[in-house]
């Protein structure tokens, strides 16, 4: 899934590898749990405080690939939710093309059972919709997230999620 952000791409990249902007835009992030100066290293794990609906997590981050202003591969684990995720960058006429791939498993546990294969995907859609819309309006007019995330969309960029 992807979109065009009318922002120059190392602003785009800026908003995604600076900590202290990703809790401004990233929803459900409520805070960095790690030393700011760690994100994005590959293969060291970083850690936000999140809350799903009112339940307090970690989302811990764990980038595999950090390619400045071009790629952010990374590992995440929230709560028992685990699954990849990709953000890649590259010009365009009217600023950036930002495009987000979530990998997930089959089905993911929760507690008392699993979510099959086709809600995982609506998980995994909702989550990359609200994740783009989140970091346009950042990038685009400096709008902020809600402070929760409730739902998948709460995983996910975008206003109407709160992560």
């Amino acid at each position: 899934m992807g979109a065009e952000i009318e922002a120059e791409r190392d602003a785009v990249w800026s908003a995604l590898a600076d900590p202290v902007q990703i809790v401004r835009w990233r929803p459900g992030v409520l805070s960095i749990g790690s030393p700011e100066a760690s994100f994005p290293t590959e293969g060291r794990r970083f850690r936000w405080n999140c809350r799903l609906h009112e339940i307090p997590l970690a989302l811990v981050e764990t980038p595999s690939r950090v390619i400045p202003s071009a790629r952010l591969e990374s590992e995440i684990g929230l709560g028992l939710f685990r699954f990849r995720q990709t953000f890649t960058l590259a010009a365009a006429a009217t600023g950036t093309r930002l495009v987000i791939q979530i990998e997930t498993p089959n089905h993911m546990p929760l507690v008392g059972g699993c979510l099959d294969r086709f809600a995982v995907r609506r998980f995994a859609t909702d989550l990359a919709s609200t994740y783009l819309q989140a970091l346009r309006d950042w990038c685009e007019r400096g709008l902020e997230r809600s402070a929760t995330l409730d739902g998948a969309e709460a995983l996910t960029m975008g206003s109407s999620a709160g992560f």
